[in-house]
């Protein structure tokens, strides 16, 4: 893992109504970008497994909670 800074997605632009995402000390960080105080911590592969589901929409559901 090569990099300690904070990432969000291009998709939320200068908003901060995102989750944004870094690799530290061996670990994966995930926070939200308008409360920086909490911090989940995971390791590299069951972030990766995370992410294969995102993409195959396994998560979609919940993007609708709300509206």
């Amino acid at each position: 893992m090569h990099s300690s800074t904070w990432q969000k997605s291009s998709y939320s632009a200068n908003h901060d109504e995102c989750v944004e995402v870094r690799a530290a000390d061996g670990l994966i960080e995930l926070r939200e970008s308008d409360d920086g105080d909490i911090i989940v911590r995971t390791s590299p592969t069951k972030f990766a497994k995370f992410l294969q589901g995102v993409k195959a929409g396994e998560f979609d559901h919940f993007t609708e909670l709300g509206n």
